[in-house]
């Protein structure tokens, strides 16, 4: 066979495209449409020049908008926040607690404003209800003829009524008279204010207790006398029988003398607890005088505790 021939040229390689370069070639920077600028060379830093300092703890926080000062400072106002408000809280607790209890030391000293912040128809009402004060639990009804004006001990009280009281610190005395409904006894009724502290009443009150000053007819109170009444008479020989009663929950002793209307004399006067025994003898026995002693003085006294009471609770 014949020898072969040089193989026919085929169509001339085609040209790259345009922007691009031979394979194996690595193209400029300036080459590519996004071409990334190479790294900055460091600088080199000199001997002489320092280290940078590192950043302290607070700058270090501040750059993340905190510091351990602030930090700190925070905690030790909200820790004080809550101490002040816990504090009011409890505060407020025991306050109110000691107003929901009022101590008889508050109601003590309530009790001695009385004589002059009183109405004198609360203490001394015109009208007083003696239901079941009578004997064998009879009703009594008691209407005030007069009242005396406050005074000193040495005015209202018989000198040794007036000696013994003044160990307490005699403050004031206030007085009024009442008859019964028939008109056939009178009343006196009385109240005497003094300085004295919760143990001197007590320790008065255990002297007055004593058999020899429950008797002793040197102490019987003083008659107050109402001119133009039944009363019009009622003095110092007509008292018949008496009642004197030392508080302790107030400073005041409490007192009633009785007599009869028709200003008769009484010889023998006896003490209201005397003359309410069964089967007494006396003229103010068979008459219930004691009674009505005991009885006047006894819704009196109610008034007192009643007021201060009140007194107290305005007070808180």
């Amino acid at each position: 066979p014949a020898p072969a021939g040089p193989a026919p040229a085929g169509p001339p390689p085609a040209a790259p495209p345009s922007g691009t370069l031979p394979s194996g070639t690595i193209p400029p920077a300036a080459a590519w449409p996004y071409a990334v600028a190479p790294p900055p060379v460091p600088r080199q830093r000199s001997a002489e020049q320092p280290l940078p300092r590192p950043a302290t703890a607070d700058e270090a926080h501040a750059e993340h908008g905190c510091s351990p000062r602030r930090t700190a400072a925070v905690i030790a106002l909200l820790v004080l926040g809550l101490g002040l408000i816990g504090g009011a809280i409890a505060g407020n607790r025991l306050l109110a607690g000691d107003q929901a209890r009022p101590t008889s030391v508050s109601r003590f000293d309530a009790a001695r404003a009385l004589w002059h912040s009183t109405p004198v128809d609360t203490l001394f009402p015109p009208v007083l209800d003696g239901a079941g004060a009578g004997p064998d639990g009879a009703d009594r009804t008691w209407t005030r003829l007069g009242v005396a004006p406050d005074s000193g001990c040495a005015g209202a009280l018989d000198p040794a009524l007036a000696a013994a009281v003044r160990t307490a610190g005699c403050l004031r005395v206030v007085r009024a008279t009442y008859q019964d409904a028939t008109s056939s006894d009178v009343t006196t009724v009385g109240l005497v204010f003094t300085k004295a502290s919760p143990a001197a009443m007590s320790a008065l009150r255990t002297a007055f207790a004593g058999r020899h000053v429950a008797e002793n007819t040197s102490l019987l109170p003083a008659a107050y006398p109402v001119p133009g009444t039944a009363a019009a008479s009622f003095g110092s020989r007509q008292r018949a029988t008496w009642s004197i009663d030392v508080l302790t929950g107030a400073p005041v002793v409490v007192f009633s003398v009785t007599g009869f209307a028709d200003g008769r004399e009484v010889a023998a006067p006896e003490p209201a607890e005397h003359a309410m025994r069964p089967h007494g003898t006396s003229a103010a026995a068979q008459a219930g005088l004691g009674f009505e002693a005991a009885g006047i003085a006894d819704r009196v006294e109610r008034a007192v505790h009643a007021r201060t009471a009140a007194a107290a609770a305005e007070a808180r």
